[in-house]
């Protein structure tokens, strides 16, 4: 799939394990529900992580920094 103008391909999607956001960089490597896995941020680790200790329906705080949550 071409991405770009100056010729840019992706040669594979890579997908946050919770949120399925395609990343781009490293990513964040976290073992978060018993398995080592990719997430896209701390956030998306967290919920994970309390939804494998039992929590129905996490309320996770978003990150202030760099995130616009108006919209």
């Amino acid at each position: 799939m071409k991405f770009d103008a100056k010729g840019y391909y992706i040669e594979r999607y890579v997908k946050c394990h919770n949120c399925g956001v395609l990343i781009y960089g490293e990513g964040m490597h976290a073992d978060a529900d018993g398995e080592e896995a990719l997430y896209c941020s701390d956030w998306c680790i967290d919920w994970r992580r309390a939804r494998a200790s039992g929590v129905e329906n996490p309320m996770i705080p978003l990150p202030k920094d760099g995130i616009n949550t108006t919209q």
